[in-house]
């Protein structure tokens, strides 16, 4: 009794899209499935409307005609819904696909597991060893060591590769007052 009340108050669209469902096989779906539809259609709609009214305009048309709305139909079947490629397409790249033999596999005991450089379990890590010097206090002033501004190539590598050195900065000269 009460299904048949929700039905009598459902809007005659949401009825269409109801039938539509039962039509092809759908029985059970949320509700909101309903009011998706009927937003998808009503926005679909509007635009094939807007559409064909910009089209109208243009050719300076005083109202909307049928060749209109055919327009708006076309193009947006045409910029919107894409068609798979024919069967036959699809047979003649499956087969040139096919020609390439898959690689094959050294079978060991496990899983075969593809190479280590193909994978997201290998170790992608380095070790930096660290410089065993023993840490002198170094006085430095501006005139003893000036710093290049442009570091060659083989220094930039250096740096690179050993980045923990020691860096130093020139202090600053105290002005004795």
């Amino acid at each position: 009794m009460a299904d048949e009340d929700e039905e009598l108050a459902m809007p005659r669209d949401a009825k269409i899209v109801k039938s539509l469902l039962k039509s092809m096989g759908v029985d059970d779906y949320e509700p909101r499935v309903l009011h998706k539809f009927l937003e998808l259609w009503y926005r679909y709609v509007v635009d094939v409307l807007t559409d064909a009214q910009v089209y109208s305009e243009h050719a300076g048309k005083p109202a909307i005609d049928c060749d209109d709305f055919k327009l708006a139909i076309q193009s947006k079947v045409n910029f919107s819904f894409s068609q798979p490629p024919p069967r036959e397409v699809l047979l003649e790249l499956a087969q040139n696909r096919n020609k390439i033999p898959l690689p094959k596999t050294t079978a060991g005991p496990g899983i075969p597991l593809p190479p280590d450089q193909d994978t997201l379990i290998s170790p992608n890590y380095q070790f930096a060893i660290l410089n065993e010097r023993p840490a002198e206090p170094i006085e430095e002033t501006e005139d003893e060591e000036a710093t290049n501004p442009n570091p060659s190539l083989e220094e930039k590598i250096d740096m690179q590769q050993n980045p923990h050195q020691r860096v130093s900065f020139p202090l600053p000269k105290h002005q004795k007052d």
